[in-house]
């Protein structure tokens, strides 16, 4: 049981905020299904027997489902915009550190986030300014003045990838390009999930479930030096991401390439398949929206991603306010 409440959450409450109910998550945060071999598997209410997401799922669920009109995720891999793609609603994964970690058990600290879901885009910014005091939204940005950069759609499955062109489309001034994945750091993001849990797993190691102790066991193998050379690496990718975007406003990208998964389909082995369009973001520490925007295979949402550079968050949450309220299929 914690000690105390998070930050986060002290300071929507201070804003008038009220807690309607604490939601079920991926066990330890560190999965992409919510699947929980102790509190049971968090249901999608838009479709039985498919994935909610993870890590974050009981909170873009209960939205879903109209149980609450807001709610907080974390994020270190992509763990508030994949349920919000699984689930039809919008995530928000801020600016690393624009919002206080305080009271939150870590997974990966230079890699985790905290941040807004709704049903909205506005509801995510009234969210923002309470969450990040100094935060300024801006009014919504047209499309037509901005030139944005489009990744990844065409790896998406068939729908999926024709309900995130057609956002593309809203951007008059937009441009393809390729942008690499940065899936180098894994070697660092899993050190820093084993020092967390180094102190922990060998007393209770039991008590994990089956995939998170599987992948700590894996965790606990990288060795301090492997870690290190990948860290080093990271600013370099940051600086080779932020020359491919030299000249662009901001980047549009699907969330997720394929609706959400049947429950059960996502193992460890595959779980790639979930973070491959949202991690990079979490090494970059940029901000990332996801946002629906229509039905796509089998009537299941498509997701598009919405991305800036870092403190670029009031420029991103404006342009995803303006496309929520003018294209057909956002919702």
């Amino acid at each position: 049981m914690p000690e105390r409440t998070a930050e986060a959450v002290q300071r929507l409450e201070a804003g008038g905020y009220g807690v309607v109910g604490k939601t079920n998550l991926h066990e330890f945060a560190y999965g992409v299904t919510s699947e929980n071999p102790h509190f049971g598997t968090v249901p999608n209410p838009l479709a039985p027997g498919r994935s909610a997401g993870g890590s974050s799922g009981g909170s873009a669920a209960a939205l879903a489902a109209g149980l609450a009109d807001a709610a907080l995720g974390t994020d270190s891999g992509g763990s508030i915009r994949i349920p919000a793609a699984c689930c039809g609603i919008v995530g928000f994964k801020p600016t690393f550190g624009l919002v206080p970690l305080e009271g939150c058990f870590p997974l990966a600290p230079s890699y985790d986030h905290a941040g807004p879901m709704a049903r909205t885009v506005a509801e995510c910014t009234r969210m923002m300014e309470l969450l990040a005091p100094g935060f300024e939204p801006r009014d919504p940005v047209a499309p037509e003045e901005l030139r944005v950069a489009v990744a990844w759609t065409d790896e998406a499955d068939p729908l999926v990838r024709e309900r995130v062109e057609a956002v593309a489309a809203r951007f008059p001034h937009r441009e393809r390009i390729e942008l690499p994945r940065g899936k180098g750091s894994a070697s660092d993001f899993m050190r820093e999930v084993a020092d967390v849990h180094r102190g922990l797993f060998p007393e209770h190691a039991d008590a994990y479930g089956a995939d998170v102790r599987a992948k700590l066991e894996r965790c606990f193998q990288v060795s301090g030096a492997a870690a290190e050379e990948v860290a080093r690496a990271r600013e370099p990718y940051r600086e080779r991401c932020l020359e491919l975007l030299e000249g662009f406003d901001l980047l549009l990208t699907p969330t997720l390439r394929f609706v959400a998964p049947r429950v059960g389909e996502i193992t460890n082995e595959n779980r790639d398949d979930m973070t491959q369009f949202t991690y990079p973001f979490n090494v970059l520490g940029w901000p990332a929206l996801a946002l629906p925007c229509g039905a796509a295979e089998e009537g299941l949402p498509a997701s598009a991603q919405l991305v800036g550079r870092a403190s670029d968050d009031a420029l991103v949450l404006a342009v995803g306010a303006s496309l929520e309220r003018g294209t057909p299929g956002l919702s």
